[in-house]
């Protein structure tokens, strides 16, 4: 069974390289990728918080694909909004 901290420390290192892609590009496509994998990155500590304190419940999964889902809106609204 894989430790919570390497989830945690995936996470981290996920987020932290979102952020310097969000911070440090000016090109807003590369600002919107850097958005998304921040997204990811709590996405994935909340799945392994999820696993590790609730085994059975199926609460932060449902919570993590609604959070794709607002991701990937957020996504296709920023997208169009740069391309037209």
């Amino acid at each position: 069974m894989v430790p919570l901290e390497f989830y945690l420390g995936l996470g981290a290192a996920l987020f932290a390289l979102g952020l310097f892609g969000a911070l440090a590009c000016p090109n807003a496509v590369r600002i919107l990728m850097g958005i998304e994998l921040m997204l990811n990155a709590a996405n994935i500590n909340l799945l392994a918080f999820n696993r590790y304190l609730h085994p059975g419940d199926l609460a932060g999964q449902v919570l993590a694909v609604f959070v794709i889902t607002v991701a990937a809106a957020e996504v296709a609204v920023g997208l169009a909004i740069i391309f037209l």
